[in-house]
């Protein structure tokens, strides 16, 4: 059957074809460790599990209004006011099927063909097939010789009268780098000066070490906020992946049209989901911390073990649950990371997630959302690897 050109020229998500592959060894019997997948190895919260339970028997299986219910919108407005000091009504809110499916809806929301999206690199891996889904032009600007930030003065390079979106992820997926807001600042600045509307991707905003903090753009100033879109969920935080509940604040017209795609496209949330959401933000939050504080000290443990292996280099993450190591030291006998990470699947039975699908060949993901014990042995199966070369 023929394939239409558009879906033909997206490719397959590098992160979940990784996931896929460490499965399917794993269902061989084979004694693969991944290091690929994009979730905390946390159940959910039981209180969390148990509303939802609680809901299913109460009967609450039917359709919802398609943007959310009133209730899960309400604590998202709370949750905003109190992480984000903004006041927002429920009109500036949707909730969809995962934070993936709201940047997805806004993006075709908000531009089209012609429209120039600047997408810092490295960039998580669905940034510009979402942009070039909408018929935009994902505008990538490489932040390696930068620390992996966008400056504003790369920003400014990058802006052209087509220029109609910024795509700001702090803490990032791959790198784990952290936006200080001194930057943010001067990001935002141009983005008033230019008419650019930026979106904030805040799924990590929870997830922080060593004293980093997260700064939101949306903050600054009212003008600021208003060319603001805050994307957010329940995914990383409450460790949620599979319950898909991700939501959407901004601008009311633009909820509104993203509402009418939703309504031709999913419909509602995941009824029960949404109960468990409801509880994930107004419940108490210490877990939040203490699994965070897991986070960094696997973290710190993958930072000890990277710098073990020869060809390896480190920028220690602010946030989030990656590290982002360079392979220069094997690019000239593997030519790239996919390359790479096919050598440590082979022959490490390691899978770590090619930096290619982010931008940046010459580098690898590999996530810390797992056990110490796992993070131990597979980077030294990973350093025995390349120590044979």
């Amino acid at each position: 059957m023929k394939i239409s050109r558009l879906v033909s020229r997206i490719p397959a998500s590098s992160t979940l074809a990784i996931d896929a592959k460490v499965k399917e060894l794993k269902a061989q019997s084979r004694d693969v460790i991944g290091f690929g997948a994009g979730e905390p190895d946390f159940d959910t919260p039981e209180n969390i599990k148990n509303s939802a339970i609680e809901a299913l028997r109460k009967g609450r299986t039917k359709y919802t209004p398609v943007g959310g219910t009133p209730e899960l919108k309400e604590a998202i407005c709370a949750t905003v006011h109190k992480d984000y000091g903004l006041t927002v009504a429920p009109d500036n809110v949707i909730v969809s099927c995962g934070a993936k499916h709201s940047l997805y809806n806004l993006f075709l929301s908000l531009f089209e063909a012609g429209d120039e999206v600047i997408c810092p690199a490295p960039y998580w891996v669905s940034y510009p097939p979402m942009i070039e889904i909408a018929g935009a032009t994902p505008v990538i600007v490489d932040t390696r010789p930068t620390g992996m930030k966008l400056l504003a003065s790369l920003a400014e390079e990058a802006i052209t009268r087509n220029t109609r979106g910024i795509v700001i992820n702090s803490p990032s997926n791959p790198t784990g780098m952290v936006y200080a807001r001194e930057e943010l600042e001067k990001i935002a600045d141009l983005c008033v000066k230019h008419d650019i509307i930026i979106i904030s991707d805040d799924i990590y905003q929870k997830i922080l070490f060593d004293g980093a903090e997260f700064f939101s753009l949306a903050t600054l100033s009212p003008e600021v906020a208003r060319r603001t879109f805050i994307i957010n969920g329940a995914s990383k935080t409450y460790a949620m992946t599979g319950w898909r509940i991700g939501y959407c604040v901004g601008d009311a017209s633009v909820i509104k049209a993203m509402t009418r795609l939703q309504s031709q496209s999913t419909s509602n949330p995941t009824t029960f989901a949404q109960d468990g959401a409801l509880t994930s933000l107004t419940s108490d939050q210490s877990l939040v911390e203490e699994r965070c504080r897991i986070f960094q000290k696997r973290r710190d443990l993958m930072v000890t073990k990277i710098r073990e292996i020869p060809g390896f280099g480190i920028t220690p993450p602010e946030g989030a649950f990656y590290a982002f190591p360079s392979i220069d030291g094997h690019m000239d006998r593997f030519g790239g990371a996919t390359a790479f990470a096919e050598f440590l699947l082979d022959k490490a039975l390691v899978a770590v997630v090619p930096g290619e699908g982010f931008g940046a060949q010459n580098h690898v993901r590999v996530s810390f959302a797992t056990s110490e014990e796992t993070i131990v042995t597979g980077l030294a199966r990973i350093r025995d690897a390349v120590s044979s070369l």
